[in-house]
């Protein structure tokens, strides 16, 4: 799998490089590659790596300052994390690089370990360049937990970095031999998963791969949707029932308390544990001066793998287990997916602008963007300048050719929400209508993107 997540490795790098001592906090789930990232990260750097478990503090120090010996031949004169980071010595006077991984089994039950870190860092202990890595796969703990926790030696930590889904981009890279299309397939069935995207073949078809790794009893993501969801939470009926009631349409907390019958209270907390790791999102709309035709309190399921479980097989769980792979496939997942397709293309088609943003190809600097989410209508994306200069995009995933009252309808959207567009990106994974092509050469503001530009 080629290497994924260069910005992350250069934030590293540049943390690494800075002459004062450094503590980072890296963070994402138990899929997030996180492992894989921090081989690369300390290959070629003098580096010691501790894997806390989950067990006691006493036995947790034990194995520590075995390694500790282990790793350094050190004679320790006291059983401490102190004494265990005094013994530490660098191969030939550079930055060493200390990671403590799975930090929250070490960091909630043992204060001690947070005494020695700081003094790590002021050089009470350890008179080189030194680099403190604490990781941790617990996302929600991160989140919600970690500044509790650890109290006021949060102020210890110089940078936070999350370690989410890689980017379409980092998708394509993985799968040269993918069509686009197909890319844009898989970026949409698994988002950018790293331990997911491993298990996925770029020799295979989508319907192969979705059989192979998801669909058959044996597969490696079968149980995936469950598994994740018990690594950051508990009461998984409940949590279950929300992204069932989300993925069948029910975008709002009142329709969701109407369809599950919990009560708003309830939802509202639950629903703020889905956000914490990135399962929900709520939309939030572009801001123009239409803000009064903007749909509002709008939530989706942010993650593309849980998404596509929760409307293709969950509900047919019991299909599943009496249908060949093949067959549940072919009736419950091949006639909707390109429709289900459509919000990822969108977010395919905003990484392109940024990219071209960042290289300066955009008509205008873009400053932020978004989706303008209307009551009657969406905008799939506006981005704006600083001087409020707009450019807005419209994405068509699964209709055979780009139809010219989809442009029409954007024209209409624009007036709901209150903007005017100096350029008009139209996207199309398929073809263009005649009659929006020769708008395009009549009007220089109507720019055409297809397959082969993306």
């Amino acid at each position: 799998m080629p290497q994924v997540r260069t910005i992350e490795q250069k934030k590293m790098e540049k943390l690494y490089q800075e002459h004062q001592n450094t503590t980072v906090l890296l963070y994402g789930t138990s899929y997030s590659g996180k492992e894989d990232f921090i081989r690369t990260f300390i290959k070629d750097k003098d580096a010691f790596y501790y894997r806390c478990r989950d067990i006691s503090p006493e036995e947790q120090k034990r194995l520590f300052l075995e390694e500790i010996r282990g790793r350094f031949g050190s004679v320790l004169k006291e059983e401490s994390y102190e004494e265990g980071f005094r013994r530490m010595r660098s191969k030939d006077g550079s930055r060493l690089v200390i990671v403590l991984d799975e930090f929250q089994f070490l960091a909630r039950r043992d204060t001690e370990i947070l005494s020695a870190l700081t003094s790590l860092k002021a050089k009470k202990l350890y008179p080189g360049p030194v680099m403190i890595v604490l990781a941790a796969s617990n996302l929600s703990w991160v989140v919600r937990d970690f500044d509790e926790t650890v109290g006021s030696y949060r102020k210890q930590i110089n940078e936070r970095i999350k370690l989410g889904d890689v980017s379409f981009l980092d998708v394509v890279r993985t799968f040269p031999s993918f069509s686009v299309p197909d890319a844009v397939k898989t970026y949409g069935i698994l988002g950018g998963i790293p331990a997911f995207l491993e298990v996925w073949s770029g020799q295979k078809s989508i319907r192969d791969n979705v059989i192979d790794t998801i669909l058959k009893p044996d597969a490696p993501l079968h149980d995936a949707s469950h598994l994740f969801l018990l690594n950051e939470l508990r009461e998984l009926s409940v949590y279950n029932t929300i992204l069932a009631s989300i993925a069948r349409g029910n975008e709002k907390l009142n329709d969701l308390y109407k369809d599950t019958g919990f009560s708003r209270a309830k939802i509202s907390v639950y629903m703020k544990n889905l956000a914490a790791f990135d399962v929900i999102e709520k939309a939030v709309s572009f801001e123009t001066g239409g803000w009064d035709n903007t749909k509002k309190g709008v939530y989706h399921i942010g993650n593309h793998f849980l998404r596509f479980w929760f409307t293709f097989i969950y509900p047919h769980a019991s299909a599943l287990e009496v249908m060949t792979p093949g067959d549940f496939y072919d009736k419950y997942i091949a006639p909707d997916l390109d429709a289900f397709l459509q919000p990822d293309f969108v977010m395919v088609c905003s990484e392109y602008l940024e990219l071209m943003n960042m290289v300066g190809k955009t008509p205008i600097r873009l400053k932020k963007m978004g989706t303008w989410i209307g009551k009657k209508g969406t905008i799939d994306i506006v981005g704006q300048n600083e001087v409020r200069e707009n450019i807005v995009a419209v994405c068509n995933w699964d209709e055979k050719e780009f139809p010219y009252s989809r442009y029409q309808l954007l024209v209409e959207n624009m007036d709901q929400a209150r903007i005017k567009a100096k350029v008009i990106y139209l996207f199309s994974a398929t073809e263009f209508d005649p009659m929006v092509k020769n708008l395009a050469n009549h009007d220089a503001s109507v720019v055409l993107v297809d397959m082969k530009e993306l």
